[in-house]
């Protein structure tokens, strides 16, 4: 990602300020306060059932969201509310911190499927992209810009609502599930690695390990501090499904090289129709790449997995990742279900 001369600021320049939508059946618009998490949730979990049935936003992330001290839900949020105080629309921009090569501003969210196809979509997304501009144009940095929002493949009107606003499609991310029914080979990392379930003591560890391996990763910033503890301390973290990959280097000194991370909401099982784990990140540190260290990670979570009774495990992969992941996870079993598509607006 190349650097520019000129600041985001004053390549975005001046951004008029966000116009809160104006429509019949959402009487009332406001910044969205802690209060409005159940709402929130309630939303999320409506549009999650039709848009991806096989999972949905858990509540204890959008309580995260509402932690994080970059998140400034008077001016980063907005919620729509029907005649009754029934929260029917919901706007956030998220804007993370540690901006190494790229400056992002993410827009989240979304309308009731009952009331889509009225317009009220293509509003909220005009304040959130105002939002979003005018958190790019503070920053001083020469980095690039992006905002950044995804849509699921199941959920085209979305994807026509991006492209309409003047995002363009960049990237495909491919859903992978690996039942668990079948055999599991245990696979060697290679002489000097040693791999271990996961335990809070290397909880900064990994974290340093993780920031280092994404940033070939498309789109991909360190994660902040607080992103991390949210993530590892989270209802949902699975230590016992986590693993850790330790190697040592020319002095003989013990550190982390690699890891496999996971999560598994029991909630979502019986809409997504099997019990299993998902696992959120897996890396290896480059200079470590070639070991069969992701390998053997990955052959220790399926095992886990077998050995809870769980049917399957899901992860989400970048198509186009200059790391092989791909071919590495259908090497081990994993098959495409469903894709994800990132749309984009560069500055």
């Amino acid at each position: 990602m190349d650097g520019h001369e000129a600041s985001l600021a004053q390549r975005v320049g001046i951004v008029a300020a966000p116009v809160v939508p104006s429509h019949p059946d959402v009487p009332t618009w406001r910044p969205a306060t802690t209060g409005d998490i159940d709402g929130i949730w309630k939303l999320r979990s409506a549009m999650g059932a039709v848009d991806h049935p096989n999972y949905v936003t858990a509540r204890g992330a959008i309580a995260a969201d509402f932690g994080y001290s970059h998140f400034h839900p008077e001016l980063d949020s907005l919620v729509g509310l029907d005649a009754t105080g029934r929260i029917v629309a919901v706007g956030m921009v998220m804007f993370p911190p540690r901006q190494v090569s790229l400056v992002r501003s993410m827009p989240i969210g979304g309308v009731d499927p009952a009331l889509r196809g009225r317009g009220i979509g293509r509003q909220l997304l005009g304040w959130q992209l105002a939002r979003a501009k005018q958190q790019l144009a503070s920053s001083s940095k020469t980095l690039p810009g992006w905002i950044l929002s995804y849509a699921d493949e199941r959920s085209p009107q979305n994807a026509a609502l991006f492209e309409h606003a003047g995002l363009r499609l960049a990237r495909y991310f491919l859903t992978l599930e690996r039942p668990l029914d079948a055999p599991v080979r245990a696979i060697d990392a290679a002489d000097g690695i040693r791999i271990a379930e996961y335990t809070p003591a290397v909880s900064a560890a990994v974290h340093r390990t993780r920031d280092d391996a994404f940033m070939d990763h498309w789109g991909s910033q360190p994660m902040s501090d607080e992103n991390w503890n949210a993530f590892v301390s989270g209802q949902w973290f699975r230590p016992d499904l986590s693993f850790v990959a330790f190697g040592t280097d020319d002095a003989g000194k013990e550190e982390v090289v690699g890891f496999v991370l996971s999560t598994a909401n029991e909630n979502v099982w019986a809409t997504q129709g099997f019990t299993g784990s998902y696992i959120d990140l897996v890396g290896v540190l480059s200079g470590w790449r070639g070991r069969h260290i992701a390998q053997s990670l990955l052959a220790a979570q399926l095992a886990a997995g077998q050995a809870l009774g769980h049917e399957k495990v899901v992860l989400a992969v970048d198509s186009d990742s200059p790391t092989g992941a791909l071919g590495l996870y259908t090497g081990m079993g994993f098959v495409p279900t469903h894709r994800k598509m990132a749309y984009s607006l560069t500055f």
